[in-house]
């Protein structure tokens, strides 16, 4: 394990020390926004007065549902400087889920834009919860000094909730030295310096979203938040980078592919972009050899993490196409070991296929209020101190010492980035009325990349837009299926199970979007 020593210094302390050294330089940039390093740390001061005044206590879940602009992100480092905990929410999200979280968190403040969108409010009215008004909290009417509030490394951080397989949502718990640790050792792998402008593009419910906001301005840098709309637009996206200056870019790679597919068609210069991130899915070397056709000259930084981790653990740059088939995921970063083991935690032999574990300072608290499946996944480490945590994802370690990504051993997929398990979206299709049985597969063929298609049976012929529509309303919109097929039954393998494979194979097939199949 290569072993680099934390400062014994805090996210949040290290902006406020850039921006005491630098108040005037421009911190963020949305649009024509610009806040400086002094407007930055001031309303986030100000935002931790008011948590504070409405009772924050340490390690408290503190949920942000606004919309990503300066004013969002001034909210999550003064619930830090609070000694507070982040926990994302998407304004969108439907009511169901996010009262889910807020329950499970123990949420007791919700920071949003006004009074919140309709499903926050009536969320944190189920919850229990006090909605505080973005604008407001980080206004002039709280104090704008520093609180003072002592915040160790073994503090609790965020809470990011990811999907479930029983069909509630898990809320993965990470601390201070972990965050600190994973954005150090990007802002050293990507080279970065107080020169870049880092693009702040990932959802909120995403991890990487806090290495984006937050690493530049830890070396007195610049980020540029990517409005929702501008990044599903890839002609705006690429406008955006150029005018903006960004040189540090990360993305996930269907939307790499999907901006790929635009550059190819319409040839034109990044502008200043030195280098792009890879992350949240594999990386398929057809992808990255379309991407080195395009810009040579701009390597790619490939990762592997998990939110459980705090966010990536393995890193490898790539300034051109591997030897191999499989595109390398990498070596552990600083502070952290990476095992391939076998079912008895015994190490696997190199070239041999184990499951990924990982030790270290990355390894978060587990799940919030889940003790069966904190079990399961965290574990004496056999290693060495501290907790061993069971990724379910397999890989071996090829002779060129880079570990290779082979696949999971679950229904757990990643799908746009975003994790989630299809055991959750089909205890939700199974619980629709008319539906006796559901099955949910993943397309990946290169007309069809990262689909989320649904098999159902039922009793009578089924509405497949009413299902969609139930859907959401519990559901992420990245969770509901892009198609939705009935059959008379669902295939069984010899053994009684779902035969997953030839329903993924059947999904291919399929052609027409969300129809009924006799």
């Amino acid at each position: 394990m290569p072993f680099s020593e934390l400062p014994d210094r805090r996210v949040h302390e290290i902006i406020a020390e850039q921006a005491a050294r630098r108040p005037g330089a421009v911190a963020l940039s949305c649009g024509d926004a610009h806040w400086t390093y002094s407007e930055l740390d001031g309303r986030a001061n100000r935002a931790a007065a008011a948590l504070l005044h409405h009772g924050l206590a340490a390690e408290d879940a503190v949920a942000v549902a606004t919309e990503r602009t300066p004013p969002w992100a001034a909210a999550i480092l003064g619930v830090f400087k609070a000694g507070g905990a982040y926990l994302p929410v998407e304004p969108g999200l439907p009511a169901d889920r996010i009262a889910a979280m807020l329950t499970g968190a123990g949420v007791r403040l919700v920071v949003a834009d006004g009074t919140g969108t309709g499903s926050v409010r009536e969320a944190a009215e189920r919850a229990g919860a006090r909605v505080l008004d973005v604008g407001d909290i980080t206004g002039d009417r709280w104090r704008g000094d520093d609180p003072g509030i002592t915040v160790t490394a073994g503090q609790l951080a965020y809470v990011f909730f990811t999907s479930g397989s029983t069909g509630t949502p898990k809320g993965a718990q990470c601390e201070h030295a972990g965050m600190l640790n994973h954005m150090l050792a990007k802002i050293s792998d990507l080279g970065m310096t107080g020169t870049d402008a880092l693009a702040q593009n990932a959802p909120q419910s995403f991890d990487v979203v806090l290495w984006q906001l937050f690493a530049a301005l830890l070396l007195g840098g610049r980020t540029v938040l990517m409005p929702t709309e501008v990044v599903r637009d890839p002609e705006r996206f690429v406008d955006v980078l150029v005018r903006q200056e960004v040189s540090v870019l990360q993305l996930v790679p269907s939307y790499l592919e999907i901006l790929l597919g635009y550059l190819e068609a319409r040839p034109r210069s990044l502008g200043q972009l030195r280098i792009l991130s890879a992350t949240g899915e594999a990386l398929s070397k057809p992808l990255l050899t379309r991407w080195f056709a395009a810009f040579p000259d701009i390597p790619v930084l490939n990762t592997y993490g998990l939110t459980e981790l705090s966010d990536d653990v393995l890193h490898v740059v790539l300034r051109s196409l591997p030897e191999g088939d499989l595109v390398p995921i990498g070596h552990p970063i600083p502070n952290t070991r990476a095992h391939l083991v076998d079912s008895e935690l015994r190490e696997v032999p190199p070239g041999e296929a184990g499951q990924l574990a990982f030790s270290g300072v990355c390894v978060g608290r587990g799940y919030v209020n889940d003790p069966e499946l904190n079990r399961k996944v965290l574990r004496d480490n056999p290693f060495g101190p501290g907790k061993l945590y069971l990724t379910g994802d397999f890989g071996r370690l090829p002779p060129s010492g880079e570990i290779e990504f082979i696949g999971r051993r679950d229904d757990q997929v990643k799908i746009r980035g975003m994790r989630l398990e299809l055991g959750e979206i089909e205890t939700h299709l199974r619980a629709l009325p008319g539906v006796l049985s559901a099955s949910v597969v993943t397309v990946t063929a290169p007309d069809q990349p990262g689909c989320l298609t649904g098999f159902v049976v039922g009793r009578t012929r089924l509405d497949h837009a009413h299902l969609r529509h139930r859907l959401s309303r519990v559901l992420p919109d990245y969770m509901v299926p892009d198609r939705l097929h009935q059959l008379d039954a669902l295939p069984l393998t010899p053994n009684g199970k779902i035969d997953k494979r030839a329903l993924a194979t059947l999904a291919t097939t399929l052609r027409k979007p969300v129809v009924w199949t006799r």
